[in-house]
């Protein structure tokens, strides 16, 4: 028996793959991996930040952080230490070519997703945020019970 497809599925389908092809579409356009964009991105909004909350925040395993950071490291654009609270943490955080270089990633992220806009007016863009918010409030809701 085929199964039709509800007006959720494909909400919830387009949905994520809006979402899906949005993190990787950015990522080709600078010609990066998307962890790395995100990495670059993370540490210049953040500042200093540990290993293990790279990890939480990006959702990417330990071993991908570290390779990341070392290979960012080796560039010149992030630097680590041990976390003086507790040395058993790793902080990193941008050089002053990592910030020159995550504050250019910015500026291009901020135009690419000006032209991706193009032509859909600000009340069609707060109708998608509304309908956003509800969906994540409801979500909330649902695993609180």
């Amino acid at each position: 028996m085929v199964h039709e497809e509800t007006a959720e599925d494909t909400f919830f389908r387009e949905l994520g793959g809006a979402c899906a092809e949005l993190r990787q579409a950015f990522a080709r356009h600078v010609g990066m991996s998307p962890h790395r964009v995100q990495l670059l991105i993370r540490l210049r909004r953040d500042g200093e930040t540990s290993h293990s909350e790279l990890r939480r925040t990006l959702g990417i395993d330990g071993a991908s952080v570290t390779r990341l950071v070392k290979e960012f490291e080796a560039e010149g654009l992030v630097s680590r230490r041990l976390d003086p609270a507790d040395n058993r943490y790793t902080l990193s955080a941008l050089t002053p070519a990592g910030q020159r270089c995550a504050a250019d990633l910015d500026r291009s992220h901020q135009a690419y997703q000006e032209r991706l806009l193009d032509g859909v007016p600000p009340h069609q863009r707060d109708l998608v945020l509304d309908a956003l918010r509800r969906v994540r409030a409801n979500m909330t809701e649902q695993e609180s019970r």
